[in-house]
């Protein structure tokens, strides 16, 4: 069993680098096309095990090669894919499109990732072993909801990203023992404009919320209140897909094996960092020694 259970989203990601957004109906060239494994359950997968977290991945994929290249990453990561259902819907991709100065925008076909709806035994079973389960919103909300729901009369902790970002039942929300929205997704949430006001209406009452602010580091609340910000690491951003995905993996890593928060946030921060300045989304994220050294 697993200590780390990710219920997430596998997708293929589809990457064009372009100077800037086109206008409507407007066509221009691109720079560079890759295809990356990617799916923000899939990223956090990859950046807990890379982590030297123990990770598990309860996913679904097609009967198709983006599907069977997916099990191969995870694989090849030391993730336990033993709850990757194949489907018969095609595998899930998402559109990239990188911009010069890194910044990123995304659309996402969710194909088999909207297919399963119920947890099955094999996922029953890995939740039963967990310590930390982790959940992002690309997979049906009663899926997510069920698991949490279980997850919590087991006492296993549950970790939600909610994105993106959606209007769901206040009670899934309460739920994520740790809550981990960027800024646009928690005031999305929260229905106010101010990021700060939005963390502590989220937060409050028992929950966690670390709300990350890319190049401004994160927020972090309890109760109403908050607990402390985390100061980010200054780097020169390449490409910022995937980096709120690299620090949740991380931070759930760190906490899985017993570190302190503030820890596990530092940890998180400088795993970002790395990842931001390099193409691509898993293959941006950064091993354990990597982190090691610049933690210190």
């Amino acid at each position: 069993m697993s200590a780390i259970v990710v219920l997430g989203s596998a997708n293929m990601d589809l990457v064009v680098r372009q100077p800037r957004l086109p206008n409507p109906g407007e066509t221009m060239f691109g720079s560079a096309f890759d295809t990356v494994p990617g799916g923000k359950g899939l990223n956090q997968a990859v950046a807990a095990a890379r982590a030297a977290g123990d990770v598990a991945f309860l996913g679904a994929v097609g009967r198709d090669p983006f599907g069977a290249a997916l099990r191969a990453c995870l694989r090849d990561e030391d993730i336990d894919t033993g709850g990757v259902s194949e489907v018969d819907a095609p595998t899930g991709t998402a559109h990239i499109s990188v911009l010069d100065g890194g910044e990123n925008a995304i659309v996402v076909v969710s194909g088999a990732n909207a297919a399963v709806t119920e947890l099955d035994d094999d996922a029953r079973e890995a939740i039963e072993g967990a310590t930390y389960l982790v959940a992002q919103f690309e997979r049906p909300i009663e899926l997510i909801t069920e698991a949490f729901v279980y997850a919590h009369g087991l006492g296993v902790k549950t970790v939600l990203t909610p994105a993106p970002a959606m209007q769901v039942d206040p009670n899934l929300l309460a739920l994520a023992d740790i809550l981990v929205p960027n800024a646009a997704e928690a005031c999305a949430l929260a229905g106010v404009d101010d990021e700060t006001e939005a963390a502590l209406k989220l937060s409050g009452p028992g929950g966690l919320i670390v709300m990350t602010r890319g190049s401004r580091g994160a927020l972090v609340a309890r109760d109403g209140a908050v607990l402390h910000e985390v100061a980010p690491r200054r780097v020169t951003a390449v490409d910022t897909t995937a980096a709120g995905d690299t620090f949740a993996g991380v931070l759930v890593a760190w906490l899985a094996e017993g570190a302190a928060l503030e820890r596990a946030l530092q940890a998180a921060t400088v795993a970002a960092s790395i990842a931001v300045t390099r193409p691509g989304a898993s293959t941006s994220m950064p091993m354990r020694a990597e982190i090691d050294a610049l933690l210190g």
